[in-house]
Formats: structure tokens, C-alpha cells, sequence
């Protein structure tokens, strides 16, 4: 089978595509036929905690398409059902995925769509369901709304009944981003982004930030947060990993930090947000209040314009791949 392969090098991340054996499923694992994989900016940009081998490696984190064949003790499945999920070489023609970290493709999701949830809407619920307690009626900031976790935020938000402010260097993307529920659209390079804030929310501040720019504006963000808000770190666009913070304002306003990541996360408390992500969030993308937003679809075979397209900061939510017209291998 055609497999994409990656590699951390200085001049950055080398990709190549081989001809692989075809994956057998361990026990309680999906052996899954991939229609199409989303790229993700974290594993093409590794930020200092990550160690890298400098050793290839299979590329891709999650992807969706059909159950091909079931491991030993795979339960609740079955082949040819459709699925999607975190899997380890995602950009590859077909890929293997832990049951625990499965969860079914909805209906009324293309292929490409679908392949667009696993990653970005996980961290979206991890954010404002299980660490950002978000409420009905609260303010929401994104930083960077027009990534794919920050429109993904947006659209989850919106089924929350929050209220969404976003961040963006493009006038353009905010303006298409209206139609999805942004309140407001600050066009910013980062700076004086807490004076528009505390204008719109009448001096108060907002009650959570997802901060996905990263060092660049996070004493921006602590300058917008409300009495008792909360400010998710989750990325780097801006490659500033340190920031200065005002303790000060942390202190009297009993402002709480956290990180969101899910690489260094046990499988098991993985398995368990997941469990909570299905019960809260993954009904809204099956009955239609939220479909992803997918900026463009490329072929499996242009992975690397793909990747360009990504790092050209002009997207509007995700980049897939799609293994539509791509010969099955012979088994």
C-alpha cells in the first residue's frame, strides 16, 4: 500500500511516500480503509517539549473511512462500518486505530469532513467542555479563529450558546467566519486586541481564551480575561513558545492557565474524554448544527502542496487529503 513517511530535519519536516506491507490489527485495534486525512500544523511544527529521533516515521494523526478488519477482542464493530479517529500514519491507504480511540463517522459527514473532527474538535471540547467549563452566555476569545481548532472552537461554541470573539490578521477570513456565529472580528497583528475586547464586553473581559497564536499575544490575553476566566494554551503560529505574564492580574483576578495537549495524555484518560466528547459534542456534527469547515481537498499523491497551502497561513479551517481514486492494493 502507498504510505506517506515524515521526518524532523533542520531545514524542517521532510515527507516521502513509500510502498508499504499492508498493517495487521493487533488486539483491539481497527484495521480501517482511509478515504481522507486532515493535516495538522503541530506535526509538521514541533514545539521544544517534543523530542524528536530524527528518525522517519509514519505521518498523518486521524483520518476517516471504513472498518476493513477487527483485531482480537474488537467488540462494538464491525466491517465495513464507518469510523474516525485518532490513527497513528493517517496518511496512509489504509491505517490502524485503538478501539478506545474510535468513534462512528456521521452519516451526514463527507469523508472529508469527517476526517476533519478527530483532532480539532477533541481539543475544542477538551478546552470548552472539560478544562474551560464554558457556560450559556459567556464570552469566548480565539486567537487565530481562522485555524482549523479556532473555527472549530467557534462552531462548538455556538452549540454551547456562548458568545465568540476572534482574532485574525485577515479582514477576509473574519468576514466569512460571520455566518458561523462570530460576534465580533478583530483584524490584529496581536496588539491593543484588549481594548476591542473590554469595549465589547462593556470593561468586563472575556471568561475563556483559547489562545492558538501562542508567546506573541498570550499578556494580550491575560489583559482580556474577566474574574475567574480561563485561558487554554494550545498553540504556537506565531513559533514564540515564552511569554512574560502580568502575576499581578493573574492573582487578583483569580485567572486559571492550563495547557491542551493530547500526545503526552495516557491512552486511557484519552479513551475517557473521548467517552464525554460522543455524550456532548459529537451529536451536534450527526445532526447536522455543526459540519466542519474543510478550506480545501487535495489529492492523496499531493501531500506536500497540501502541506504548503497549510503553512501559507491562508486556509480557513482544515486541509485534507483524500484517497478517492487511488487503486485499492491487492491484499
Amino acid at each position: 500500500m502507498k504510505s506517506w513517511w515524515l521526518r524532523d530535519a533542520p531545514e524542517g519536516a521532510l515527507l516521502e511516500m513509500r510502498e508499504t506491507p499492508m498493517p495487521m490489527p493487533g488486539k483491539g485495534e481497527l484495521r480501517i480503509r482511509v478515504r481522507a486525512a486532515s493535516l495538522n500544523r503541530g506535526e509538521f511544527l514541533r514545539s521544544p517539549s517534543y523530542a524528536s529521533s530524527g528518525e522517519w516515521r509514519p505521518a498523518g494523526a486521524d483520518c476517516a473511512g471504513e472498518v476493513d478488519a477487527l483485531g482480537q477482542g474488537v467488540r462494538n464493530w464491525r466491517v465495513g462500518q464507518r469510523v474516525m479517529g485518532a490513527a497513528r500514519g493517517a496518511y496512509s491507504e489504509f491505517a490502524l486505530i485503538d478501539q478506545r480511540l474510535a468513534s462512528p463517522a456521521p452519516e451526514l459527514l463527507s469523508w472529508e469532513e469527517a476526517a476533519g473532527v478527530p483532532i480539532v474538535f477533541q481539543v475544542a471540547h477538551d478546552m470548552l467542555w472539560q478544562q474551560g467549563s464554558l457556560e450559556r452566555g459567556e464570552w469566548l476569545l480565539v486567537t487565530g479563529v481562522s485555524s482549523g481548532v479556532g473555527v472549530a472552537c467557534l462552531q462548538a461554541a455556538q452549540v454551547m450558546g456562548a458568545r465568540v470573539i476572534g482574532t485574525s490578521r485577515s479582514k477576509a477570513k473574519l468576514e466569512r467566519l460571520k455566518p458561523l456565529g462570530l460576534a465580533l472580528g478583530i483584524e490584529t497583528d496581536g496588539t491593543r486586541m484588549a481594548e476591542a475586547v473590554l469595549a465589547a464586553t462593556g470593561g468586563e473581559g472575556v471568561d475563556l481564551v483559547v489562545n492558538t497564536v501562542g508567546g506573541s499575544v498570550f499578556g494580550e490575553c491575560i489583559a482580556c480575561m474577566a474574574f475567574n476566566a480561563r485561558l487554554a494554551t494550545v498553540g504556537y503560529l506565531d513559533r514564540t513558545y515564552h511569554a512574560d505574564i502580568d502575576l499581578n492580574r493573574v492573582h487578583a483576578r483569580r485567572l486559571h492557565i492550563f495547557g491542551v495537549s493530547a500526545r503526552y495524555r495516557p491512552i486511557e484518560e484519552r479513551a475517557e474524554s473521548l467517552k464525554r466528547f460522543r455524550r456532548e459534542l459529537l451529536p451536534a456534527l450527526g445532526d447536522g448544527r455543526i459540519r466542519p469547515f474543510v478550506d480545501a481537498v487535495f489529492p492523496f499523491d499531493r501531500l506536500a502542496e497540501a502541506r504548503r497551502r497549510m503553512e501559507s497561513d491562508e486556509q480557513l479551517g482544515k486541509i485534507v487529503i483524500s484517497t478517492a481514486g487511488t487503486p485499492s492494493p491487492s491484499l
